[in-house]
């Protein structure tokens, strides 16, 4: 089976139902008091309508015609195409486009600058590139260099003069089914994981690890026909586009956010029913702070429906959950963990049974295994640290063009994904750091993981990252730096107190109030943090121990 047979079982089926809603609240008029109201929009000829949908048909007959035109253009199976494009109604057709023709997508990280979509579009090979009008600026600045990308296909109006119009290309293009046939062992798709450790790699994945994926998610969020996914998260993200599979899988209706306020997330919940979302860590912070400080009234929406809410991509905070399901007693939690290089979420699930687990990020998803190995590969004994390795259908196939990379994380069919972890008495699976995270003070192992938690349960503190600084004595200490809520005035002597309660090894010697900057995915970006703090670039505050 390959992942295209769901879409064009879908098209048969429920061809006439609404798939994909676009929503582009940043485009409201101030006279227009519900998104319905747009729904013309795109043909009076505006750029950025406020709401948009397409069927299941339309869809697949979407798919077709790309497909086609890369067909038309002479491209042989297995050629890369690339897609640099905002969240938008094109995206996923586009990208089902790609892999109908037989050729690998390459989803491209919409924050990526000129420099890093040179090196990415280099590293994968890519030979034709869609992007849209936000990336113009930097296009401009690159084109003109870039050596194996042969088509530049752009998606909107007023194309460049180095690109081409898709959008009118594909117009001529037959909406039948391209004549290329499809196995599970198809190379499918590049990703490149998230940078926050260095250049990205590009990850190599095939048809059966997107088939997996699919499985994976619906098995384990039990998605209908009926239910709503609304998707906030960038598209380009193995999270946001393989939770949608489980959507995909049952032929449900989702919705593409793009924006992330409170309020929006709220009035998408209530005017295109949803019942499913999925949030990063930021954004659910951000909603539950407009909640509870009444900026944002909750009884002004319509939130029955709503009955799961997900987080992933980064650990979660306990303490978050537990303010959640204050406020939203009603819904189920999940959470999922996986790496790009597992093919996105799912090969270790939570469950919505388990809620009562909070903090564990759960146990083998759906058709996965796990293990806690140490330095040997050897298997620990329960309760101890050692590093997380899992196998399954959607362990990538290499880092592409990175053999030595690829051996380091990829043994006997495992993947090693640098993850610390440990397992409690009932077999389920916590994180404990990044593998490359840890902070050795004094010979003691400190994972700053356990140690945010702790300090997330500050009420002054929104957003903490720990992280080791170089020290003379004892080779590394911790350094916090803490993000405060608004409005909210904090001391390091109110830290400190509160810190007291932790053993003294572990409390933070060194404290920066600041901006605790996270990528996309929500990851906190700890390079970014060790560069500015270990160079000595603000002024210290010591904490006594």
């Amino acid at each position: 089976m390959v992942i295209t047979d769901f879409l064009e079982k879908n098209a048969r089926l429920y061809g006439s139902d609404v798939c994909l809603v676009e929503l582009n609240p940043s485009e409201e008029r101030d006279k227009i008091t519900t998104w319905w109201d747009f729904n013309l929009i795109e043909s009076a000829g505006n750029d950025a309508p406020y709401r948009r949908e397409i069927t299941w048909r339309d869809f697949d007959r979407r798919a077709n015609r790309f497909a086609n035109l890369l067909l038309s253009r002479g491209i042989k199976r297995g050629t890369k195409v690339g897609i640099l494009l905002m969240n938008c109604l094109e995206w996923l057709p586009m990208y089902f486009g790609i892999l109908k023709a037989g050729c690998i997508a390459v989803p491209m990280n919409f924050h990526y600058s000129s420099d890093e979509i040179k090196y990415c579009l280099d590293l994968a090979d890519v030979e034709i590139l869609v992007f849209g009008p936000e990336f113009i600026s930097r296009m401009d600045a690159i084109y003109n260099d870039l050596e194996k990308t042969h088509t530049l296909f752009f998606v909107g109006k007023d194309a460049p003069a180095y690109s081409e119009d898709c959008l009118s290309l594909v117009g001529y293009c037959s909406s039948s089914a391209p004549p290329v046939a499809l196995c599970e062992n198809d190379y499918a798709a590049i990703y490149f994981s998230s940078g926050t450790t260095g250049f990205p790699k590009a990850i190599l994945h095939d048809h059966r690890s997107l088939v997996c994926s699919c499985i994976t998610e619906q098995k384990h969020h039990g998605q209908t026909k009926d239910d709503v996914f609304l998707c906030i998260p960038p598209l380009y993200h193995t999270g946001a586009k393989m939770h949608w599979f489980g959507s995909l899988v049952t032929g449900g209706r989702a919705v593409l956010l793009r924006g992330v306020k409170p309020e929006w997330i709220l009035r998408a919940v209530t005017e295109e029913k949803c019942t499913i979302v999925w949030l990063l860590v930021p954004w659910a912070q951000d909603l539950l702070d407009s909640l509870e400080s009444g900026k944002v009234d909750k009884n002004k929406y319509v939130l029955s429906q709503w009955r799961l809410m997900h987080i992933g991509a980064q650990p979660v905070p306990p303490s978050l959950i537990h303010r959640w399901l204050k406020v939203f007693p009603n819904h189920q939690y999940d959470t999922n963990y996986g790496l790009s290089e597992s093919i996105g979420p799912g090969c270790v699930h939570l469950g919505v049974e388990n809620v009562h687990k909070v903090g564990a990020i759960g146990k083998a998803g759906h058709n996965w295994q796990t293990k806690i190995v140490d330095e040997n590969g050897k298997e620990v004994s329960r309760g101890e640290v050692g590093e997380l390795i899992v196998r399954g259908d959607g362990v990538m196939l290499c880092y592409y063009k990175n053999p030595q990379a690829s051996e380091e994380v990829l043994k006997d069919g495992w993947l090693y994904t640098g993850d610390m972890a440990r397992e409690d008495e009932d077999g389920f699976i916590y994180l404990v750091d990044r593998k490359k995270d840890v902070v050795i003070s004094g010979g003691e192992n400190l994972y700053p993981v356990q140690i945010e938690d702790f300090l997330r349960g500050f009420e002054k503190i929104k957003d903490v990252a720990v992280i080791g600084l170089p020290d003379a004595r004892l080779g590394e200490i911790c350094a916090a730096i803490i993000e405060i809520k608004e409005g909210e005035n904090c001391t390091e002597e109110e830290v400190n107190s509160f810190c007291e309660s932790l053993p003294r090894y572990k409390r933070p010697k060194k404290i920066f109030f600041d901006k605790v900057p996270r990528n996309p995915t929500g990851k906190i970006e700890k390079p970014v943090l060790r560069e500015k703090y270990c160079h000595g670039r603000l002024v210290e505050a010591q904490i006594t121990g």
